[in-house]
């Protein structure tokens, strides 16, 4: 044992005043009388006044001498030499992936043993380490900096929670190495599971490093791909992927639930080590929300020790969410196009039901329709006859000339100079814009009326090669852009935990917030270009909120899973690879302080409280009482 202050141990003087007090102290005889009026005067006028006397055996004595020892031991900070991980400037990495939720060992979670594992290295720092502190998640937290300061370090790392994404190791590394991989005394502590991604993006490592292991099993099953789609004139499918990283076959139940509606629950076995790709056909015909979870049986033998990826989200809607339906006489080119638009769900129309009672934010017309037209926005294609919005004339033949008006948003890297339209009818409608014109009429027109927006192509695509340019679909992209204006998302609809989105509101937005999946608002700034939203630590569903007036005027969703196979496979490592190199679990060669002063500190208090009994016994017994008779 060694001591880091021993001239705290100068304290140990303090005992020879406590010696003196016993010498000096006044002494009384315990006797019991029948009475103690006749005995007060007495009392007082034959006190033992001899200043000194003979010490004898006295237990308190003992323990006041032993408190004194204790306290003065605990000053003078003992402590042992023990292994430790790292030693001066050390940099400490702490897993903080969603890997580290892993329920399979005994501390409860891997983030909990690796917690314990930092509180050992910080309990091992000698007089001059300093360690600082990286939490590695979806983004490197920097908990604390160059300390030695034992009790901040652990409450930082008491203060750490896991996260629910993939960490970003090459962030974290470059973070830890920048400025001290050249110190002499510089030593890296990685406190791990082993998940550190693709090794040819870490940068590489010093000499002193150390990899401190967590993590015993590998059994999970986990929902690797949910996703949703829209095939015109069928019902939805859904397509879902059940991944065994075990090394057992394991039981599962797959559940979906439908805009929070339980429509679907099955058992299935999964191979161990495979995928179970499942589709979904028995959906509702319109549906906005789904998520899939997994359950293991009761009976099941086989533990799935990570339930973060057992849950899933996916939405139909896309980043306009405009539902768009189909009236046809059967056109594949336009069938094919809305299926490759992004945002966009496309629904077939039935010509013979007629027109159906739900609302679509647009309709489009083929070569027919309807006695009554539609609310919302309309594209017709090749009308037949007049209607309330516009008359058509008598078909022409061999459109020549064919002109694209310059500088519209609706037309934009649209190329017609190589298209031939065979037959057209001109249409009249006042209210509307020409697009695209031949021999001075118009062959694709659009614009507003009575509140609402409509294109017109006055041609049959059948009898052109317009679905055969690549002006076809940049034609159809830019109208369906107009129908239905850019969302609020620059991304999909649906994001991996820690991506980031770029949003963009509409200019008469007053407010824009974003209402987290459990439930929780955050207000953003409209002040910041570009407005970015980096909140994505939950899995689920996220909304996004624009205010006017103070209500909500306009919303759309957006789902974040985790879907990382390098996290969802929690199979510990054997070997960490940072490029060319290995690293093996190391053993701790560096050379620690152990301090135990509290404990010693914690023993003065339980003799005090000792010390305080016995005194308050013999309080007791000292004081005169009648006897009773």
């Amino acid at each position: 044992m060694q001591l880091l202050t021993p001239l705290a141990l100068a304290g140990a003087l303090l005992a020879l005043p406590i010696l003196l007090l016993y010498m000096l102290r006044l002494r009384r005889q315990e006797l019991e009388v029948p009475s103690i009026m006749l005995w007060q005067q007495l009392l007082q006028d034959t006190e033992a006044n001899t200043p000194w006397q003979r010490l004898r055996r006295n237990l308190l004595l003992l323990l006041q001498l032993l408190i004194l020892a204790a306290l003065v031991l605990a000053l003078a900070r003992p402590f042992i030499t023990v292994p430790a991980a790292g030693s001066g400037q050390i940099v400490l990495l702490l897993d903080a992936s969603a890997s580290m939720n892993a329920s399979d060992v005994e501390a409860g979670t891997r983030f909990r043993a690796a917690q314990d594992e930092a509180r050992a290295a910080v309990s091992a720092l000698g007089a001059n380490d300093r360690v600082t502190l990286i939490r590695v998640a979806e983004q490197p937290q920097l908990l604390l900096a160059a300390s030695n300061d034992r009790l901040a370090l652990q409450a930082a790392i008491d203060s750490a929670r896991p996260g629910m994404g993939s960490a970003d190791w090459p962030a974290a590394l470059t973070l830890a190495l920048g400025g001290m991989a050249q110190a002499d005394d510089f030593s890296l502590v990685i406190i791990s599971d082993g998940g550190l991604g693709d090794p040819t993006l870490l940068p590489e490592l010093p000499d002193k490093v150390t990899w401190l292991p967590v993590g015993n099993a590998s059994d999970n099953l986990a929902i690797t791909a949910l996703a949703t789609r829209r095939r015109a004139g069928q019902p939805a499918q859904l397509f879902t992927r059940v991944t065994n990283y075990g090394a057992r076959d394991s039981e599962v139940v797959l559940s979906l639930k439908v805009d929070g509606e339980l429509v679907a629950s099955a058992y299935h076995e999964v191979q161990a080590g495979a995928d179970l790709p499942l589709v979904v056909d028995a959906l509702p015909a319109s549906f906005r929300e789904i998520e899939a979870s997994l359950t293991i049986p009761v009976a099941s033998q086989i533990p799935d020790h990570l339930e973060l990826d057992n849950r899933a989200w996916a939405l139909v809607e896309g980043g306009s969410g405009s539902r768009v339906l189909l009236f046809s006489p059967g056109n594949r080119f336009i069938e094919e196009v809305l299926r490759s638009l992004p945002g966009v769900d496309a629904f077939r129309g039935d010509l013979s039901a007629g027109l159906p009672r739900e609302a679509y934010d647009l309709t489009i017309l083929d070569r027919w329709q309807p006695e009554q037209l539609p609310a919302g926005d309309l594209l017709f294609i090749n009308p037949q006859r007049d209607n309330a919005l516009f008359t058509v004339g008598e078909e022409r033949e061999f459109a020549l000339d064919i002109r694209v008006t310059p500088g519209d948003a609706r037309t934009r890297f649209v190329d017609l100079d190589d298209v031939s339209v065979q037959r057209w009818t001109p249409v009249d409608a006042p209210w509307a814009q020409t697009l695209v014109e031949a021999d001075g009429s118009p062959l694709l027109l659009a614009g507003e009326v009575d509140g609402r927006q409509v294109a017109i192509f006055t041609f049959d695509v059948h009898r052109s090669d317009l679905a055969l340019q690549i002006a076809w679909p940049v034609l159809m992209a830019n109208l369906l852009d107009w129908f239905a204006p850019p969302g609020l998302l620059s991304a999909r609809a649906s994001m991996a935990v820690g991506d980031a989105l770029q949003l963009r509101p509409p200019p008469d937005a007053e407010g824009l917030r974003v209402r987290l999946p459990d439930g929780t608002l955050q207000e953003l700034s409209l002040a910041r270009r570009p407005l970015l939203f980096a909140e994505t630590q939950q899995p689920g569903i996220y909304t996004i909120e624009v205010l006017e007036g103070g209500a909500v005027t306009r919303s759309q969703s957006f789902a974040v899973n985790l879907f990382d196979p390098a996290e969802s496979d929690i199979l510990p490592r054997e070997m960490l690879f940072f490029g060319q190199s290995a690293l093996a679990p190391g053993a701790r060669e560096e050379q620690g302080q152990l301090e135990f002063w509290s404990w010693v500190a914690l023993l003065a208090l339980l003799v005090l409280l000792l010390e305080w009994v016995v005194y308050q016994r013999r309080r007791a017994g000292l004081t005169l009482r009648p006897r009773r008779t």
